[in-house]
C-alpha cells in the first residue's frame, strides 16, 4: 500500500518551483545635451567597427539629427556586459529595432506602431477657466496633463480659434461638451487625437463645431448650418500662458513709467515659442525694428497689416516678400526691445488705424460647406448631435470608427 501511495505522488516532499521571471534586463539611456551617438553607445560598450556596423544597420537614422532627449532601450542577455538589442522610437508611427546578429553583426528592422481609437465626451460647466475646468475634469488615466492641455488649445485655436475669444467670452457656469479621440499605441503610449465635435456656450450664445475631412486629410470644422468656422483672420498667434496687456489708448508703460497708447495685445509665453502668421500675406517686414526688437509685419488683403514684435528669432526663411499662409512659423517669442519680460506683441491694422485684434477679426461668415458635401455633412452633425448628447457622465468611452 505504501509503494502504491508513493506511486500516487502521496506523501511525496516538493520542491518550490524556480521561476525565472526574465532572462533579459532592459536599460534606458538618453542622448545628453553636447553628446553624440557614439558617446552614448560607448556607455553600452559598443564601439568602433562595431559601432560602425549599428550605425550602418540603422538606415532611418541621420546621427547629425539626432536630439539630446532622444531615448534608446538596451536588452541585455543576463551576465553579460554587451546589449544584443537596441530600441528606439523614430517618431509616433515607427519603432526601430537593432538586433546583434553572429553573421552580419547588426541588422535593423523598422516597424508600425499600431495605435487604437476611442471616442471619449466630456461635458461640464466652465468655473474659473476653460483651461482649469478641463484640467479637472479629464482623469489624468485618460489622458495625461500635457495631453489635457493639447486638448484645450486645440478646442480654442483649432476649432475655435476665429470665432470665439475664451479670455473673454466665457462666464463661469457656461456649459460644454465634447467629443474627441483617445488613441493608445501598442506600446502603452496614450495621446489626444482629434476634437470630432463640440457644443461651447458664450455669453448665452450657443456655438457648435462638426468636423469634416477635406479632400487634403486636413480637418475643417462647421456650424451647424454647415459653414466653415475658418476666416480670413485668427484671433491667436501663439499658445500662450495669459494676456498680460490688452489693447488699450491709455495705458502706462511699465518701462518708460508714463502714459502710453498700447495699440496691441500681448501675449506671455515662454522663449522660444512658435509663432504664426493670423492670416495669408505678404511680408512686408523682417528683423530689427526700434522698440520692436525683432519683429515681422505682414501685408493682408483689402489694407490689413499685421505686427508680431519682440521675438527671440525669425523662423527659417522668413524675409521682405515672402508669401506666408495662416498658422506658417514665422518666428519665435522673446524680449528684443523694448520689453520687461519674454511676450509677443500683436497688432492688427486696417487701413492705416490700429484696432483692438480680439474685436477685429471676428466678422464675417465662413464658406458653406459644398452641395457634393451636404448629404455627408447632415449624415455626419445627426451622429454627433446623438454623441454630444449621450447619458451625462462627466467624460465617458463611446466608441471608435466615427465618419
Amino acid at each position: 500500500r505504501m509503494a502504491m501511495s508513493a506511486l500516487a505522488g502521496e506523501g511525496l516532499p516538493v520542491a518550490p518551483p524556480i521561476l525565472v521571471t526574465s532572462a533579459y534586463v532592459e536599460r534606458a539611456d538618453t542622448l545628453q545635451r553636447q553628446e553624440t551617438l557614439s558617446h552614448l553607445f560607448a556607455r553600452h560598450n559598443i564601439v568602433g567597427q562595431e559601432l560602425i556596423a549599428l550605425l550602418d544597420a540603422a538606415e532611418p537614422i541621420d546621427p547629425r539629427r539626432v536630439r539630446a532627449g532622444q531615448v534608446f532601450q538596451f536588452r541585455y542577455a543576463m551576465r553579460t556586459e554587451h546589449p544584443d538589442e537596441v530600441r528606439v522610437r523614430l517618431g509616433d508611427e515607427r519603432i526601430l529595432t537593432l538586433r546583434r546578429d553572429s553573421t552580419t553583426g547588426w541588422r535593423g528592422e523598422a516597424e508600425e506602431i499600431y495605435w487604437s481609437v476611442t471616442t471619449q465626451v466630456a461635458r461640464g460647466q466652465i468655473q474659473s477657466s476653460l483651461y482649469e475646468t478641463i484640467e479637472e475634469l479629464i482623469p489624468e488615466h485618460v489622458l495625461s496633463a500635457g495631453e489635457r492641455a493639447r486638448l484645450t488649445w486645440d478646442l480654442a485655436d483649432g476649432v475655435f480659434g476665429w470665432v470665439v475669444d475664451f479670455t473673454r467670452d466665457n462666464y463661469e457656469g457656461d456649459e460644454f461638451q465634447i467629443a474627441y479621440e483617445r488613441l493608445q499605441s501598442d506600446l502603452g503610449d496614450v495621446r489626444f487625437g482629434r476634437i470630432l465635435a463640440a457644443r461651447i456656450e458664450t455669453r448665452g450664445q450657443e456655438n457648435t463645431a462638426y468636423v469634416l475631412t477635406d479632400a487634403n486629410g486636413r480637418n475643417v470644422y462647421y456650424d451647424t448650418e454647415g459653414r466653415s468656422l475658418r476666416r480670413a483672420f485668427k484671433l491667436y498667434p501663439a499658445e500662450f500662458r495669459r494676456i498680460s496687456s490688452g489693447f488699450n489708448r491709455n495705458r502706462y508703460h511699465p518701462v518708460l513709467k508714463r502714459t502710453r497708447p498700447h495699440l496691441g495685445v500681448d501675449y506671455a509665453a515662454g522663449v522660444g515659442t512658435p509663432i504664426m502668421a493670423t492670416g495669408d500675406g505678404t511680408v512686408d517686414r523682417a528683423g530689427r525694428w526700434g522698440s520692436y526688437g525683432i519683429a515681422v509685419a505682414i501685408r493682408h488683403p483689402k489694407g490689413v497689416e499685421t505686427r508680431y514684435a519682440h521675438m527671440s528669432r525669425l523662423a527659417s526663411g522668413v524675409r521682405a516678400g515672402k508669401r506666408v499662409r495662416q498658422g506658417q512659423v514665422i518666428g519665435y517669442v522673446g524680449a528684443t526691445g523694448m520689453v520687461s519680460g519674454p511676450h509677443l506683441h500683436y497688432e492688427f491694422i486696417k487701413n492705416g488705424r490700429h484696432l483692438d485684434p480680439r474685436s477685429a477679426v471676428k466678422y464675417g461668415e465662413g464658406d458653406p460647406i459644398g452641395k457634393d458635401q451636404r448629404a455627408r455633412f447632415e449624415a455626419v452633425k445627426a451622429e454627433y448631435d446623438r454623441l454630444l448628447a449621450s447619458r451625462p457622465a462627466a467624460t465617458q468611452t463611446v466608441r471608435a470608427g466615427l465618419p
